[in-house]
Formats: C-alpha cells, sequence, structure tokens
C-alpha cells in the first residue's frame, strides 16, 4: 500500500467533512468489542422491542410487496404519525402535505438541512450537541455559531443565544429531550427561542426522537405546539428509541406544507424511500396502547435511578437526566480530567465502554471532565457493568 495513502485521503474527503473525523460512536463501541467491555456508550438497547411488532414486519414481508415504497412513505405510516400527534400533543397534522417518512431521524434531519440551507447561511447549534450535527449543516456550505448550555445546570443562556441571531440565521437546532444532558427544554424557554426565529425569519429544528422518555413528572413540548412555531419548525422524531428498533432506521419530519416539499426534494435524492414492510410494522407499533407506553417509561425510570443511584457510590458526581436515556457524570471526583483519555483507556481497564462528552462541544475544553453512560441495557446488562466498575475502582 502506498505510504501517501492517509494524506491523499484527506484530499479526497470532501472539504466540508474533513474537519470531522471518524464518529465517537464508531470509535467507543470498537472498543468495547476489541476488549470485550460492556457498551454502555453507544445507545442502542440490547434487548429487541414488542414482538408483536416484530411479526407485522415478518408478515407484510411475506404479503409483499417488497417494492419501492412511495418516496414520501407508506399511507399507513404517514396516518399512524398523524394520529400520533393528536393522541400525545391534540395536534391536527395533514399525514398527505406534512408528514415525510424518512430513513431514521438522522436521515430526516439531512434532508431538512440539505433541504433548506444555501451557501453563506448560519446555522445555530446548541452545544453540547450530536456529533451529527455540525458535519450535516456544513455539506452545504452553511456557516455554525455555536451556543453552550450554562454548566453545570444546563440552562439556557439567553443574552448569548440573542446574541448569536442574525439577519444571516437560517435555522436553529434544538434537541429535547437533550443528548447528551438529559436537558427537557420548557415551554418558556422554547416561546424564547421562538420569539427569535420570528424576529429574524428563521427556522427551528426539533430533533425529539426522546420524546417519551420525559421523567419526574415533566412534560416534553413538541415545536408545533410552541405559538409562532407551527409555520416555521420541522418535528423531526422516529420510533428507534420506543420501540427499541434502532436498526430498523424509520423516522419521520412533520412541517407545514411549504416547508415539507423542501424535505421531499433532498430525501427523494438521498434514499428516495424507506423499507415498506418495516414502515408497515412501525405503524403498527405507533398504535400501541397506553399501557405500552407507560410501562416504557417506567422501566426507564427504574433504571435511571438505579444507574444514577449506583455511579454516585463509585464516586462519580452524577446529573440525573429529565430525559432521555443516558447520565452524565464528572469525572474529576476519582482524579480524572480528560474524558476522552479516560474513555479510551476505560473499555480495557475496567471492562465498561462510555462517551466522552468534549466530542459534543466545537471546544472540547467545555466538557473534558463530562462522561456518558447510557441505561438502554438489560438488567443484568447494568450489574455486570457496575460490578466491573466497582472492582476496577476498588
Amino acid at each position: 500500500m502506498p505510504q501517501n495513502v492517509s494524506g491523499r485521503e484527506k484530499e479526497i474527503v470532501a472539504k466540508a467533512l474533513r474537519p470531522f473525523g471518524t464518529s465517537i460512536f464508531t470509535e467507543m463501541t470498537s472498543l468495547a468489542n476489541t476488549h470485550g467491555a460492556v457498551n454502555l456508550s453507544q445507545g442502542f438497547p440490547d434487548f429487541d422491542g414488542p414482538e408483536e411488532v416484530k411479526a407485522k414486519a415478518a408478515e407484510a414481508i411475506i404479503a409483499g410487496p417488497n417494492q419501492y415504497a412511495p418516496s414520501i412513505g407508506i399511507p399507513k405510516l404517514r396516518h399512524a404519525v398523524a394520529r400520533k400527534m393528536k393522541r400525545f400533543y391534540g395536534l391536527e397534522v395533514d399525514p398527505d402535505t406534512e408528514v415525510t417518512v424518512t430513513s431514521g431521524a438522522t436521515e430526516g434531519l439531512c434532508a431538512t438541512l440539505l433541504g433548506i440551507l444555501e451557501p453563506g447561511d448560519e446555522v445555530i447549534l446548541i452545544e453540547p450537541c450530536f456529533d451529527t450535527y455540525a458535519p450535516i449543516s456544513s455539506l452545504p456550505g452553511a456557516s455554525i455559531r455555536y451556543v453552550s448550555l450554562g454548566l453545570p445546570d444546563f440552562s439556557l443562556p439567553r443574552d448569548e443565544l440573542e446574541r448569536a441571531f442574525n439577519p444571516r440565521t437560517r435555522a436553529i437546532v434544538i434537541n429535547t429531550p437533550h443528548n447528551p444532558t438529559g436537558k427537557v427544554f420548557s415551554l418558556e424557554e422554547l416561546s424564547f427561542i421562538a420569539s427569535l426565529c420570528e424576529k429574524y425569519d428563521a427556522f427551528a429544528i426539533g430533533d425529539e426522537v426522546y420524546e417519551h422518555m420525559v421523567y419526574d413528572g415533566l412534560k416534553h413540548v413538541t415545536l408545533w405546539n410552541v405559538p409562532g412555531l407551527r409555520d416555521r419548525s420541522f418535528v423531526i422524531s422516529s420510533t428507534a428509541k420506543t420501540l427499541s428498533m434502532t436498526g430498523w432506521k424509520q423516522g419521520w419530519v412533520i412541517a407545514a406544507p411549504d416547508l415539507s416539499r423542501a424535505v421531499r426534494m433532498s430525501h427523494q435524492y438521498i434514499v428516495f424511500c424507506g423499507q415498506p414492510a418495516l414502515q408497515d410494522a412501525v405503524a403498527f407499533g405507533i398504535d400501541s396502547p397506553e399501557q405500552y407506553y407507560t410501562q416504557l417509561l417506567s422501566d426507564y425510570t427504574r433504571r435511571r435511578d438505579w444507574l444514577c443511584d449506583a455511579l454516585v457510590e463509585l464516586g462519580f458526581r452524577v446529573f440525573p437526566p429529565e430525559g432521555t436515556y443516558y447520565v452524565l457524570v464528572d469525572i474529576t471526583p476519582l482524579g480524572f480530567d480528560d474524558d476522552l483519555a479516560f474513555c479510551r483507556m476505560l473499555p480495557e481497564k475496567a471492562g465498561v465502554a462510555a462517551i466522552p462528552c468534549s466530542v459534543f462541544w466545537d471546544k472540547r475544553s467545555r466538557g473534558r471532565n463530562l462522561v456518558r453512560f447510557c441505561f438502554c441495557k438489560k438488567d443484568e446488562t447494568l450489574e455486570e457493568a457496575i460490578r466491573r466498575l466497582r472492582k476496577w475502582l476498588g
């Protein structure tokens, strides 16, 4: 192999993508696999979702047809999404003009940003932020302005956010419930963001995939329920988390008809359509009875409380999440000050994998003391992880 391959590879990769490198999730899962570590890094359950939902997918595959689906998604799923928005949020959504089925929430975000951004536009990202937001925003030539949540309470810095908005602002991405902090944005906070979007004629893009994992009596506020945002927002979600089927990659974007046209224009040239059998099964899963959703929340509340208590006992400073299925911890009480080095060492030394959170900031100095553990795992998996950490820490 030529010795200059790394330099040549750098030239081949598109300029917009060069600063970002390999996803931290790929790196940490690889380390977990190499060392046989308990993987509390990448946020996928180690259990499958409902058997009846899997059976629906199998039935749909056998029954067919297994050909291209409509680009915007099969009617059954689009109508199920519309019913869901009415059921949980009291919203009337037109399944034909306002719902676009995508290959997961990530492709929905990609189709949205590629559909509305032009070179020279600016996108505001609230950090720490999921590591796909910045690369996707950069592809169409947009610039990024980062606004950091306040530490240690993850408060929204309103003055800083207001200064970030300007005539070039095209969109702001809002992840609620928020990964990795577990913050759930309040209606008051979202209304403040809405006022800035109205003032500068900007769009609000909501990544709401953890919408059904909100704890302690708090409520998820979808962007479409925020005054002033219905006609200038994109609501992106999926069933990856709520049905525990992250590998199915079935998501959607809800937006007003003219905004949906922008999403659909780019979506058709990214994947064209998703898998019809999986869409059929997801539609069935969305209509699950209330007991399913309440049990999901109850199970994750129990896991959250149990893991938080265990991590406190081990000496971490723990930030109990308001939502999602992640727990953020401060590693400095244990004598560590570099999250990336800590997480690269942990799979080999302790047999557990976690995510370093500094990678979710533009400048790593902001989060070098923070590490994320996920609790979307079987009880025995969490027990084994805690046992290994306890043994390692003595």
